[in-house]
């Protein structure tokens, strides 16, 4: 607790009892929900609520863990507060899970496992789900504690492959869909670290370089959240209709964030651009923002003093609109590596089975159970990995942080449309490093880099072995459901 209250500077007190509220929400708050309803036969009822237990566990470990993805360079390059962030984020990630949560695929039907070779074992498949969830969830706590940013997707497919093999065989998994995994260890952090290097430096050769950077930054803002915004509205808002029709959304949409960040840098920029404000004199430019310049190239410095204050004003609104975005497109999508197993298990304790050929139900209690996890693991442990992407890599600034964001996001944007494998954990912290290569091989923190590359390695591996001694004992201690 005093991690937390010296995180976000409250007093321990006040950390115990808000770690003590989500305990205790978590403990009742399943009892009284529709998937856990008392007209159900009791065993059902009390199986359904400690699912939903697993569930809330798994999910809670990625608020813990995985939320940094969105949020951890914000907090480095001080474009957020650690405060503001995890408000920000527990606000985002609940609504992306709720709102848009149920378009993803339920993880049976994801291509890990094969749901025929459990036909007529369903208190088997029922305790391999609780172990999944309860495996990759034990993981990620150990990595938040740590520090590390660890997939959760990579975490709960091993947990999964673990419980398939060595309870249905070889052929219970499918093989090509781990190849995929395994590849993106390198896939996505590559192509991150490559994104992030070429954005930094066309930020350092057309901003930085330019006679009048803070006219530039203003100029490259708008086309930016044009690019960034249409893109994550026609993946995370696929339209029903035609492509054409998705692309007009998609496009409009960008065009309305780049009109409205527009208006506010405008705003922000204020006399400089013959607008509404006054820019702050040269002596309240923060001692961050005038250390020396950075030379590109060997020939050209980059601005100073208040115009570099401008610089990092305009991109400290984009880093935090591009963290916006990720952390919604998080919830929306990642919550389904709780989800997916919860709504599996239920649809075996209530009666509609995984082999009949139609996917489980998506309760809409269950998406806002899954939510609510995920901003609990935020609010009390979130922290720990916000230092390791935000800080300990290497040093951030906001057009720093805005590179390897936006980077990562359009790697993660492009790849699932292409069908590529791709981790968005892995993906931004190889754009963290990226940034830093732009900088020099020294900017980089070897030490830290080699500690998560260990976590990554290890995270299916254990995660399997995990999920199976926990199937061991539950089908040892939960009756049979047949």
């Amino acid at each position: 607790m005093d991690g937390m209250a010296e995180a976000f500077h409250i007093t321990p007190r006040l950390a115990v009892g808000i770690t003590a509220a989500i305990g205790l929400a978590a403990l009742v708050v399943p009892m009284y929900m529709p998937s856990s309803a008392p007209g159900m036969v009791f065993k059902t009822r009390a199986l359904s609520y400690i699912t939903l237990l697993f569930g809330f566990y798994m999910a809670w470990n990625i608020g813990a863990n995985d939320v940094a993805n969105a949020m951890g360079t914000s907090v480095g390059s001080g474009a957020l507060s650690l405060r503001q962030a995890v408000l920000t984020a527990a606000v985002l990630e609940f609504s992306g899970a709720f709102m848009v949560g149920s378009h993803v695929s339920h993880t049976m039907q994801s291509g890990i496992l094969t749901a025929g070779i459990f036909n007529g074992k369903d208190s088997l498949l029922f305790c391999g789900m609780l172990s999944s969830l309860g495996a990759a969830g034990t993981w990620l706590q150990v990595a938040s504690y740590f520090g590390w940013p660890v997939s959760t997707t990579h975490c709960i497919i091993g947990a999964m492959v673990g419980f398939g093999l060595i309870y249905g065989g070889i052929g219970a998994v499918y093989w090509k869909s781990l190849a995929r995994v395994v590849a993106s260890w390198v896939v996505s952090p590559f192509l991150g670290a490559v994104a992030a290097f070429v954005v930094y430096k066309c930020i350092r050769t057309f901003v930085y370089s330019a006679p009048n950077p803070g006219q530039a930054a203003a100029t490259a803002a708008p086309i930016a959240v044009f690019l960034g915004a249409a893109a994550l509205s026609f993946t995370v808002f696929p339209s029903k209709a035609s492509v054409g029709m998705a692309a007009a959304q998609a496009l409009g949409f960008g065009f309305l964030a780049a009109i409205v960040i527009n208006i506010v840098i405008r705003r922000q920029l204020g006399d400089l651009l013959g607008l509404f404000y006054e820019l702050p004199a040269e002596g309240q430019v923060d001692e961050k923002a005038s250390k020396q310049p950075v030379k590109f190239m060997g020939k050209v410095e980059g601005p100073k003093g208040t115009q570099l204050r401008i610089v990092y004003s305009v991109f400290g609104y984009l880093q935090v609109l591009s963290a916006c975005f990720m952390s919604f497109a998080h919830g929306a999508n990642d919550v389904a590596n709780a989800i997916g197993p919860i709504s599996a298990a239920l649809a075996i304790l209530h009666g509609t089975g995984l082999n009949t050929g139609a996917q489980p139900s998506m309760p809409i209690d269950v998406l806002a159970w899954g939510g609510f996890g995920i901003v609990a693991g935020l609010l009390v442990w979130g922290y720990r990995v916000i230092a390791t992407i935000g800080e300990k890599i290497t040093e951030l600034t906001p057009t720093r942080g805005f590179a390897a964001e936006f980077a990562a996001a359009t790697v993660v944007v492009l790849a699932s449309r292409m069908g590529l494998p791709i981790s968005a954990t892995h993906t931004l912290v190889g754009a963290v490093m990226g940034v830093g290569f732009a900088r020099g091989l020294n900017s980089v923190r070897g030490e830290v880099v080699r500690e998560i590359v260990a976590s990554w390695m290890v995270t299916i591996p254990v995660g399997a072995f995990l999920s199976v001694v926990y199937t061991f004992i539950l089908i040892r201690l939960i009756p049979s459901l047949v």
